[in-house]
């Protein structure tokens, strides 16, 4: 559902998981900041249906492997010390590697604010769901007129030209 949003150029786009109340309420207040309509993700464990369905990414015991949390401006690496990262292919494609093998200066460091949302959507594709390194937090946040505000432009506009309406 990630990929679908910024497929479709969303402004913000955000992942998390509701046994995580921190980065949840993180999630939560950055998309209540942004102007505009925000997309999150929530993946939510049900005992029925789909019990520990996000065991890789929520398990004490695997989820410092699994879970690539996205800062902006910060460097993309995971893993219990941080041995391991997500660089970018010259075509643009998000790949997992081991830090000591390619060296830090080939980690990508996260713009959640890039106006191009190819990158974000490369991130998002590089687990097809909670079964291995999977990115969480914001993959996208940038600045875009709102639907309201182009309205607003186009009264005003009309205003300019032909003087106050009359509806």
């Amino acid at each position: 559902t990630v990929s679908l949003a910024l497929g479709a150029e969303a402004t913000f786009v955000a992942r998390t998981l509701d046994m995580d109340r921190p980065l949840t309420t993180e999630m939560l207040r950055a998309a209540q900041a942004h102007r505009g309509a925000s997309f999150i993700e929530i993946w939510q464990n049900c005992n029925v249906f789909n019990d520990k369905a996000f065991e890789l990414v929520t398990g004490k015991g695997s989820r410092d492997e699994n879970q690539i949390r996205l800062q902006h401006g910060e460097k993309i690496t995971f893993g219990p010390d941080g041995g391991r990262g997500v660089r970018f292919t010259p075509e643009g494609r998000a790949e997992i590697v081991e830090v000591a093998d390619v060296g830090i200066d080939q980690i990508a460091v996260h713009d959640a604010h890039r106006e191009d949302p190819s990158l974000a959507f490369s991130l998002s594709r590089l687990s097809n769901g909670p079964y291995g390194p999977t990115p969480i937090g914001v993959f996208r946040d940038v600045d875009r007129p709102t639907y309201g505000d182009l309205v607003a432009h186009q009264i005003v506009a009309a205003q300019e030209r032909h003087g106050p309406g009359d509806l």
